[in-house]
């Protein structure tokens, strides 16, 4: 479990602002779940989703993402282990392919979330993304709630990474604001290449 619980250049909850959130979240929790629901509740709520608010900044470092309170799916998924991984909760990522018409027709991207390693459950899947219409993530251990159901040609990948996906990170780097990232949104074709 050690790799799920990392600090990182991206995971970088050694950062002092991350750090300190991540005891303010867990301050008077007896067990992880509480831990774990706090900080999911407070990515999902208090950082925007970048491409809900057409953000002009791209950030992929937890700290960052803290730091300017916006972060595309991925982003958010970074922050949220990092402030779960500080409270040694261990946390990994996971994506599901899905359409991507909201931004652009007839596509198809990766979705960034996460699954937490929860003493009483066992790995469960969250999604930080940010609720709006039509999108009702939830924290409710064992049942699991993420923001998109599945339809025809969306799936779930396979696995719970420790670290995040290198076409993720890469697509992130080079994606300044939303116009970019919409242009460069990763796809698991990425990864067979």
């Amino acid at each position: 479990m050690h790799q799920y619980l990392e600090a990182t250049e991206i995971i970088d909850y050694h950062n002092k602002e991350v750090y300190t959130l991540a005891m303010q979240l867990s301050k008077d929790c007896k067990i992880d779940t509480q831990i774990a629901r706090n900080c999911f509740e407070y990515v999902r709520d208090e950082i925007k989703h970048s491409g809900d608010i057409k953000a002009d900044i791209t950030t992929y470092r937890a700290s960052d993402v803290l730091k300017y309170k916006t972060g595309w799916c991925y982003a958010k998924s970074h922050l949220l282990a990092g402030l779960l991984r500080a409270n040694s909760i261990p946390t990994g990522f996971c994506y599901q392919r899905l359409s991507c018409f909201e931004y652009k027709k007839d596509t198809y991207y990766l979705h960034g979330l996460n699954a937490i390693y929860l003493k009483d459950f066992g790995w469960y899947k969250v999604d930080a993304r940010g609720n709006k219409q039509g999108v009702n993530a939830e924290f409710n251990p064992p049942y699991e709630q993420l923001a998109f159901e599945l339809a025809d040609n969306e799936y779930d990948l396979d696995g719970i990474w420790a670290k995040p996906l290198d076409v993720v990170i890469d697509a992130l780097k080079k994606s300044g604001c939303y116009n970019e990232m919409i242009e460069n949104f990763p796809d698991v074709l990425e990864l067979r290449e």
